[in-house]
């Protein structure tokens, strides 16, 4: 059987849950995706997940203010990103000062914890923009550095410095190199009139801290820091908020019967997509999902460092993206990473990623025959 991927049609098909499955399911080990640097500039939409969010349809929480008072202030940025192009230089008619760098903030940065919905309003600031699909970007971090990687640095300034808006999700800084790059980037991008939007768990001046010597890029932390005015999101993680536990582990044999059982589905042993995913850049692990409607995992264990920590984590990124179910037999999905872990410099994204597969566990328990 071909392991290749195709990269046409629907940019996040997939089929819908239903069974038998016939060939039986699928294993994302046996799969390398290739992805064309159009294909990665093509899909910089918000995914399936969030195709249909807009401000209207976000539920602020009536004991967090912050929430109410985000969809506001986002709702005036969108509303003045309407302005025509300006002339000369490529800079829009609301950077109308002369300096090449405007000196207020000329983007959002939205600050909080997992689970207050912070891409749900980053989403639907992208809706609400006035331009045109092509005159917005929207992306994960991951995503954009990965876009530099294919593209080249001039070339994605090319790219997008003709866009009304680039939106930044899951903004972190995890090494010094991503750092400059990114520094450098936004700046050429604001100098060129495009509106800036991130979320993250760590406000823009302490990006880095506790992951690498950020003290050693002081300058460009900075530089990116005075793109953004901060938003700060209080709140709970509105993916658990008065609903049951999370489903128990299932066994080995009812994880591979509803393998079988579900069209489209796919199924590994954990540890062995934990080796697969350190043979597969992160930028590809959406990729490495096209077509798959549950994912079906085995011997869930702890995970053993820091690295393969870090890569689960876009993972559950991408299958919460693109509202993948996951059914798995092993450990629960709060026991996957370690105390130091939870406790180190990047515990906000572990913590994150644990509300996501949790919620992803709690989609696939109907897979399950009772």
């Amino acid at each position: 059987m071909s392991t290749s991927l195709s990269t046409s049609g629907s940019t996040y098909g997939r089929p819908p849950i239903a069974g038998p499955a016939e060939a039986g399911p699928q294993a994302l080990c046996a799969r390398e995706p290739r992805v064309p640097a159009e294909r990665l500039v093509a899909e910089m939409v918000p995914p399936p997940r969030f195709d249909s969010v807009r401000f209207d349809t976000y539920d602020p929480d009536p004991g967090q203010p912050s929430q109410s008072e985000a969809v506001t202030v986002l709702g005036g940025f969108a509303a003045g990103l309407g302005g025509s192009h300006a002339s000369g230089g490529g800079k829009r008619r609301w950077f109308a000062k002369k300096a090449p760098v405007p000196a207020a903030p000329r983007g959002v940065y939205l600050d909080g914890g997992y689970g207050v919905g912070k891409t749900h309003l980053l989403a639907s600031l992208w809706h609400a923009t006035p331009a045109e699909p092509a005159l917005k970007a929207f992306g994960t971090f991951v995503e954009l550095t990965n876009l530099v990687g294919a593209l080249g640095f001039q070339q994605t300034v090319q790219t997008l410095g003709g866009h009304r808006l680039l939106c930044i999700d899951e903004f972190e800084l995890d090494d010094p190199g991503d750092t400059v790059l990114v520094s450098s980037l936004l700046s050429r991008l604001v100098e060129q009139g495009v509106a800036l939007a991130a979320t993250s768990n760590t406000l823009p001046g302490k990006l880095g801290e506790g992951r690498f010597a950020a003290a050693d890029f002081l300058r460009e932390i900075q530089g990116l820091s005075a793109h953004f005015r901060p938003l700060r999101i209080d709140g709970q993680d509105y993916r658990h908020r008065g609903l049951p536990e999370a489903p128990a582990p299932f066994s080995d044999e009812q994880v591979t019967k509803a393998a079988y059982a579900t069209a489209g589905a796919s199924l590994d042993d954990f540890p062995g997509l934990l080796e697969h995913l350190a043979r597969v850049h992160p930028s590809r692990y959406g990729a490495l999902t096209d077509g798959i409607a549950a994912v079906c995992l085995t011997d869930v264990g702890p995970v053993p460092d820091q690295s393969t920590a870090l890569r689960l984590v876009v993972l559950a990124d991408r299958l919460y993206d693109r509202e993948i179910p996951v059914l798995a037999s092993g450990v629960p999905f709060d026991k996957l990473f370690s105390e130091e872990m939870l406790n180190g410099g990047y515990r906000k994204k572990y913590f994150r990623a644990i509300s996501r597969l949790t919620a992803l566990a709690r989609d696939a328990k109907p897979l399950v025959s009772q």
